[in-house]
């Protein structure tokens, strides 16, 4: 039969209705209130006439208008002012405080917080407790409706049976940061969480270090600059003679005035920096602030780089006195006790190495596919620069061996001096002023279960949990400072120990989250990972929404939204502005939702653990508890009724200078790492390397193994394999979407209409397959395919696809459609264009993180 969707249809539109349709949603007992109240206001709802948009701010005869704000993930957090009418939202309004001063500036929603009210009122609202119907499979999206106490008894005598049975380490947090910009709310980091307090009480949970965004790079840190280490603050770039981009969209991923989306363009409207942009697509940010793009071939940023300092090198353009100062590991002159001969970076660059191959511009260029005398003038450019601000999105980390791309521009830094200085930068990315909000609610309570996996292993444990260690999959004890990166133990002589589990996951809990399936590689092996119950025996997921992971759970628990809480969100991408927003609740809780606090009060009741999970506080008293804290350290804050008054709270705090007491006086303040300086030679990456395992639960592939210098790694599905095969030939890396943050807002009609989920193709590459602008394709590997419109642009480097991440998977048999020859007819077809369903499993050899843009495919025009 064939399915295939032409371009005239709606895009993600199933065939036959597999689960529950909006209309046996919009049935469900409760909603008709929601329906009335929102009916009986409609003829204001939408934009108000020119007379009266000139007299009024929103709707003129509103009941009430109180401070909200939109908390999902794009590191934004902003203040909303909600407008309410008879019990329903019906307008929403932008930050009408501050100016237009850098600094001081509005903190102005971006399109998707000024739809909210389209996910409050959103047909997909979850809206009673629900189960899986007995006998039917996770994902057949079979329920049926249950009370709440009947929700949490089950749930509660279930976790007493596995932790019978398997102890606390069975237990897990599934990463999730759909509400991560709130206190009381958060999702994520874990300990952060109700979730996590009410595991607390309970005996702990198996936590997990890094997260899906940042895994690698995490990772990378403590063996290059010893912890998470930002770059200088964007509007520093003011001081900067080149600002240098490497990966780094901040336009898209961190849209609105709670981004950098002003703070960027501020800076380059006043200071006019020169700025060049290194990124295989051209990015809304090389629109707006790029004056020059390299567009190299996904992963390739390591030899980029590599191919600069054999020029800087060759050249003496190159900061010698920071290196020998300040770093160990570039040349033989500098090496730490124990290591091997020529094992430098320097002798890495000179063809002395390991490799015997000379780093030159020429090799640079096959491998990166930019032109040899392109890298030396980018090159010399960089070096000659001074100071030059530097700095990496966390898109080059997001690939196989990531941990060497993002140590590699680290390096970049270092290399020209421009570390700890106004002006230059880390090679991290950006910092941003900060309040720096303390949380009592978190912090009063420790985890007794103190084993952690990557954040990206966790359907690992649920498979084959005690097969898992520290050197075949990444398994660690938590670092007792709380970071949420795996630090090895080593002994006296930095030889690394080793940790085990115990017992496989057996019960996930999932909040605010999409990432069971839709957020984590592979979509189809993850589903069948999930749906074989012999493995996870319970997974309970409390959302707002009925999302694709919802699908794959066992009990769905109705969540409030942000309108229907109060809570503190505090700002992170504002530059040189720290702020703060003290929201209200602005309606009730609509059907039979129930805020995360108080669906833990309720289970750790029926646990026998309520009052060590309350505390004694209620949740209004526990935000209190956070602003007080916080005020202990910082006086100048408001208190906790003066932020609620006020809404949004703001300081400009300056510009952010990472390491600037290091390069001051390192002696003073030494890194934590061994030697207490930048480690560009890691004696602790060589011992790993010893002792670390491939190959035990899937096949080792190329570029599987630990380098203790940044050098480029050819990969599994990398550029050079590209060349060679023919079934699959393109790389397909993802991008950030300004219809979705991940995957929220991606079921909100306003924004799907705007934002049509594309797949990003060079002219070159369309021509060669016959495909046309807006045509539908398939695009395809052995783990799937996707259908979806092509967009075809020179936007996009020749022998690269981009498909924007976080559309909500739907799959659908194989056999409705005609399928390319080489598309695996195994696997269903994907009709969201969700790119996860092309992506792998196979994590990276050191964090075991994300590969999410190490991925080779085809595409084909639909119907051939």
């Amino acid at each position: 039969m064939d399915h295939t969707i032409s371009s005239t249809e709606e895009l993600g539109t199933p065939a036959a209705q597999r689960g529950p349709s909006r209309r046996t949603f919009l049935k469900w007992s409760g909603v008709a209130a929601g329906a009335v109240g929102l009916v009986a206001t409609t003829t204001n709802l939408g934009m108000p006439t020119k007379a009266t948009a000139a007299e009024v701010e929103g709707m003129e005869d509103a009941d009430k208008t109180v401070w909200s704000a939109c908390t999902v993930n794009c590191g934004s957090r902003c203040p909303l002012r909600l407008q309410v009418k008879d019990g329903t939202v019906v307008r929403v309004l932008p930050d009408n405080t501050g100016d237009d001063t850098l600094g001081n500036q509005q903190v102005r929603a971006c399109v998707r917080g000024r739809s909210i009210r389209h996910r409050i009122y959103n047909p997909d609202r979850l809206k009673k407790p629900m189960k899986r119907k007995p006998g039917t499979k996770r994902g057949e999206e079979k329920w049926e409706e249950i009370s709440w106490d009947q929700a949490l008894t089950e749930i509660a005598d279930k976790m007493k049976e596995i932790k019978s049975k398997y102890g606390n380490e069975a237990f897990y947090i599934q990463y999730g940061t759909g509400v991560l910009g709130s206190i009381m709310a958060c999702s994520w980091p874990p300990e952060a969480s109700p979730t996590a307090r009410l595991l607390k009480s309970f005996g702990g949970y198996l936590d997990h270090y890094s997260d899906y965004s940042t895994t690698n790079i995490t990772q990378a840190y403590p063996y290059f600059y010893g912890s998470w280490v930002g770059s200088n603050s964007f509007d520093d770039a003011k001081n900067a003679k080149l600002q240098v981009m490497f990966g780094n969209n901040p336009l898209e991923t961190r849209m609105s005035g709670g981004g950098h989306t002003f703070v960027t363009q501020e800076t380059k409207r006043k200071a006019g920096v020169r700025t060049i942009i290194v990124d295989p697509r051209y990015s809304e940010t090389s629109v707006a602030l790029g004056d020059d793009w390299i567009a190299l071939r996904p992963g390739t940023d390591a030899a980029l780089i590599a191919g600069m300092i054999h020029v800087m090198l060759k050249e003496n353009l190159h900061d010698q006195a920071f290196l020998d100062k300040y770093t160990i590991g570039f040349d033989e002159a500098h090496m730490p006790a124990g290591a091997q001969p020529n094992s430098s970076y320097r002798a890495y660059i000179d063809g002395t190495g390991y490799d015997k191959v000379e780093k030159t511009p020429e090799w640079a260029a096959e491998i990166t596919g930019v032109p040899a005398n392109r890298i030396r003038q980018l090159a010399r450019e960089i070096a000659t620069a001074k100071p030059c601000a530097i700095t990496q999105g966390w898109g080059p980390q997001r690939h196989a061996n990531g941990e060497n791309t993002s140590r590699a521009i680290f390096l970049l830094s270092a290399v020209t001096g421009n570390i700890g200085v106004v002006g230059g930068g880390t090679g991290a990315r950006e910092a941003a002023a900060g309040f720096g909000i303390k949380r009592p609610f978190v912090s009063e309570m420790k985890n007794d279960s103190n084993k952690i996996i990557s954040c990206f292993t966790w359907l690992d444990a649920v498979d084959h949990g005690p097969e898992m260690n520290t050197f075949n999959a990444g398994v660690g004890v938590k670092p007792e400072d709380g970071s949420r990166s795996l630090k090895v133990p080593v002994d006296a002589n930095m030889q690394p120990e080793n940790t085990k589990l115990d017992v496989p996951i057996k019960a996930v809990f999932q909040y605010g989250s999409n990432s069971l399936v839709n957020q984590t590689g592979d979509n189809n092996t993850s589903v069948d990972i999930l749906q074989d119950e012999s493995k996870a025996e319970l997974i309970v997921t409390c959302d707002i929404m009925y999302t694709v992971s919802a699908r794959y759970s066992d009990y769905l628990l109705p969540g409030t939204s942000t309108a229907e809480e109060f809570d503190f969100h505090g700002g992170e991408n504002g530059g040189p502005m720290a702020y703060g927003i003290v929201s209200e609740q602005a309606i009730d809780p609509m059907y039979e939702c129930k805020s995360m606090f108080d669906i833990c009060t309720e289970l750790a009741d029926k646990l026998g653990v309520k009052e060590k999970f309350t505390g004694g506080k209620t949740r209004e008293e526990w935000l209190r508890a956070t602003i007080d804290a916080s005020r202990a350290k910082s006086p100048s804050l408001p208190t906790y009724d003066e932020w609620k008054k006020m809404g949004i709270y703001r300081e400009n705090k300056g510009s952010v200078i990472p390491l600037k007491d290091f390069r001051t006086d390192p002696a003073a303040n030494p890194l934590t790492t061994p030697s207490g300086k930048i480690e560009i030679y890691s004696q602790r990456l060589a011992n790993l390397a010893q002792k670390w395992e491939y190959g035990v639960f899937r096949p080792r592939l190329e570029g599987d193994h630990l380098a203790p210098i940044p050098e480029f790694t050819a990969t599994w599905e990398g550029a050079l394999e590209a060349r060679e095969n023919k079934k699959f030939p393109l790389q397909v890396i993802g991008h950030h979407f300004k219809g979705r943050t991940h995957s929220s807002y991606g079921n909100v009609d306003w924004l799907k209409e705007a934002h049509i989920q594309t797949a990003w193709i060079n002219p070159i590459d369309a021509q060669e397959r016959g495909i046309k602008n807006d045509d539908v394709v398939f695009v395809y590997n052995e783990r799937g395919t996707v259908q979806l419109q092509a967009k075809v642009t020179e936007r996009i480097a020749p022998g690269v696809m981009s498909i924007p991440q976080g559309a909500w998977y739907k799959p659908l048999p194989s056999a409705e459609f005609d399928l390319p020859k080489d598309a695996n007819p195994k696997k269903p077809v994907d009709i969201s264009g969700s790119v996860n369903t092309l992506t792998s499993l196979h994590p990276t050899p050191l964090a075991r993180g994300l590969v999410s843009h190490t991925v080779l495919a085809n595409v084909a025009k639909a119907g051939k």
